[in-house]
């Protein structure tokens, strides 16, 4: 069975309170963090960005272990704050951990689920027999206009997965996806900040998609919400993982462990990864998990995965930090010098 070998997530130290970023705008903090369920988003150093990120990820997922780069044979890197419009994260990050030459390699773009994209390929050129392992990342340093309601949760976080069918530490059984054109959100070449079509973000965009992937897979699998220890959503915030959780039939205690998004923000492409990282720090054997990633525009990639024995003696998790050990010890930044990080500060030449 294809599935996942090792997996590697990297958080920026650095934080803003979402009650900061209010304080600025005249805005009331109560509603905003009582609305979204976030109370504070991470922040990239000013020398950090989605490729910094997305090593950072592989980095660690090699350090939990012993895979030689050079049999991965693919690297993409799904991300919407690519450093590069014409220059491929994936080849900086394939040079950085000694996978190239002999790899392909491309950036893929589909919003929030970027990453998980990123999975279904690799299991797919695995699976065919054409490469050994596969590198999926989902990695950004998401984008928030000043004063936009996007502010208080574009954050910045990746996840790293080693796809292959050499004793997995878990196995994805099954994937399927939902895809519609929705304008929900979208960005043009050159601008700086993303533009939201308001009423088309929830019943339109994520809920739609996401039940739609959900639902899709249950039945193709034959399963219920009851045959999962643990779901994964994602989460641009945190009431509506919650929500669609509870509207599928999924309990809070499954979705508790990788629900990251009150303390971390909104990691775009690198949010359900994240969530499914946070899954398998603490997973055991024969643990099963239901992942739904999402993208506006509009798409989702549900996942069916099970736990195995490789995860106890094929793995070390404590080589690399858990996201909860990412979490810790934040870097609290007043909003002048978050806009520094942000580069929201233009100077003039």
């Amino acid at each position: 069975m294809v599935g996942i070998i090792t997996y590697g997530v990297y958080i920026p130290r650095y934080r803003i309170k979402v009650e900061e970023i209010a304080r600025v705008w005249g805005a009331n903090a109560s509603d905003i963090t009582g609305g979204l369920g976030v109370f504070e988003k991470s922040v990239p150093d000013m020398d950090e960005d989605a490729a910094t990120i997305a090593v950072e990820a592989a980095r660690n997922a090699l350090r939990r272990r012993a895979v030689d780069p050079a049999d991965i044979g693919a690297v993409y890197v799904g991300s919407e704050s690519h450093p590069y419009a014409v220059k491929p994260t994936a080849c900086t990050v394939g040079e950085a951990i000694g996978a190239t030459p002999n790899m392909t390699a491309a950036d893929l773009e589909f919003a929030c689920k970027a990453g998980t994209a990123g999975m279904q390929v690799c299991m797919g050129l695995v699976k065919s027999g054409m490469i050994k392992y596969g590198l999926a990342i989902g990695s950004d340093v998401s984008q928030g206009a000043p004063g936009d309601a996007l502010e208080y949760t574009a954050a910045a976080g990746g996840a790293a997965y080693i796809i292959g069918n050499d004793d997995p530490i878990a196995t994805i059984n099954h994937t399927c996806s939902f895809t519609t054109d929705t304008p929900d959100f979208w960005r043009r070449e050159g601008q700086n900040y993303p533009r939201h079509g308001g009423r088309f973000t929830g019943d339109p965009g994520y809920f739609k998609h996401v039940k739609g992937a959900s639902n899709l897979l249950l039945e193709q699998t034959g399963k219920s919400p009851k045959d999962f220890t643990y779901a994964v959503f994602h989460q641009p915030n945190a009431k509506f993982p919650q929500k669609v959780a509870k509207d599928l039939g999924f309990t809070k205690e499954q979705i508790t462990p990788g629900l990251a998004v009150p303390r971390l923000g909104n990691t775009y492409s690198g949010a359900s990864p994240i969530g499914l990282a946070a899954t398998l720090d603490i997973a055991k054997p024969g643990d099963t998990i239901f992942v739904c990633s999402f993208g506006s525009g509009a798409g989702s990639d549900a996942f069916d995965i099970t736990v195995t024995d490789a995860i106890k003696d094929k793995i070390n998790r404590g080589a690399a930090p858990s996201v909860e050990k990412l979490l810790q010890d934040p870097i609290y930044l007043d909003y002048a010098k978050y806009a520094k990080h942000k580069g929201k500060l233009v100077m003039q030449v």
